[in-house]
């Protein structure tokens, strides 16, 4: 994941990307794309956006398009959904409901963050201080309808593979 890199007390930001997502076959569709990058094996990407904003729909998207099968679940209460791909293995979060940052070493969360793999964490402003630094961070914002503004920022070189 690598250090932090701060800029006034924000992480840097290297590329900024902006879609605009009519519909959800728009949100499949970018998830396909970012799936298809071998960058994404050992990356973490952060998801924000109010309640409803697709977040969880976007990883869903991901996951499918990774070779998931199955029945995706969103972690909202057990914090951490882990999937055993044949490639890679894959650890969905949704720090939501997470309060406490002793839970972050009580969960195990430090050794999976260290471990290869790729990390997609919903809520991440939930545990701030204690995640490391995102490789791509996807803002969501809920439009007329299902319509969707995103943008991508990349914060690190693995990031920028992604966005390209």
């Amino acid at each position: 994941m690598g250090i932090k890199t701060r800029w006034l007390g924000h992480l840097a930001i290297l590329e900024t990307r902006s879609l605009l997502w009519p519909d959800e076959a728009a949100c499949e569709s970018t998830a396909r794309e970012l799936a298809a990058r071998p960058a994404l094996h050992d990356a973490f990407i952060e998801l924000h956006g109010p309640l409803g904003a697709g977040k969880t729909t976007f990883v869903r998207h991901l996951l499918r398009a990774l070779g998931v099968a199955g029945r995706i679940k969103s972690p909202t209460y057990a914090v951490m959904e882990p999937y055993d791909l044949p490639a890679f293995p894959v650890s969905h979060f949704d720090f939501y409901r997470f309060d406490d940052p002793h839970e972050w070493d009580d969960a195990g969360f430090r050794d999976i963050f260290a471990r290869p793999g790729l990390k997609i964490a919903e809520w991440p402003d939930h545990a701030a201080g204690v995640l490391p630094e995102p490789d791509l961070a996807l803002h969501i914002e809920p439009q007329d309808g299902d319509m969707r503004q995103v943008t991508l920022q990349a914060h690190t070189a693995r990031g920028l593979e992604l966005l390209r």
